[in-house]
């Protein structure tokens, strides 16, 4: 499993609406301070890596302590986090002009994993908004620091 994480200020993802030309985005799913992270399943992935890996990001020390340290986890800061499925963090490129996507799992394999996430999330306490899985979404979001890091277990 592997996650491309950004600490942020703010995020929310949007999808295209559905009642015709001219109609606005729908957001579904916005945070504040906390982290976006997006998330790539692969063909060996499942329940345990979803729930190790939501606890290394809940616990992981990336936020600033009174100092101006990275000392504070999620957990201590109280941020938020906004999960967006992400299948293109599979990708393979080293090949070719064209990345191959038979790293990544199945829609059918990685819904379960990624709900499984959110859900280990909120069980840990943390508030949790979502992409719409496997929809066309455009995601807005301002980095803080900035701090992106890539995290696989």
């Amino acid at each position: 499993m592997r996650a491309l994480v950004q600490r942020v200020t703010r995020a929310r993802v949007t999808v295209a609406a559905t009642d015709g030309p001219g109609a606005e985005a729908e957001t579904v799913g916005a945070i504040g301070p906390g982290l976006l992270v997006f998330v790539g399943v692969t063909h060996s992935d499942g329940i345990e890596q979803a729930r190790t890996l939501a606890t290394k990001l809940w616990t992981l020390r990336i936020f600033a302590d009174e100092l101006g340290g990275m000392n504070r986890s999620l957990a201590a800061s109280g941020g938020e986090v906004l999960v967006v499925s992400q299948f293109t963090l599979y990708g393979e490129t080293r090949k070719g002009l064209r990345p191959s996507w038979a790293a990544a799992a199945r829609p059918d394999q990685a819904r379960p994993v990624v709900d499984a996430l959110v859900t280990t999330f909120r069980e840990l306490g943390a508030r949790v908004a979502t992409g719409r899985f496997g929809a066309d979404m455009n995601v807005e979001l301002v980095n803080d620091g900035p701090v992106t890091l890539m995290v696989e277990v």
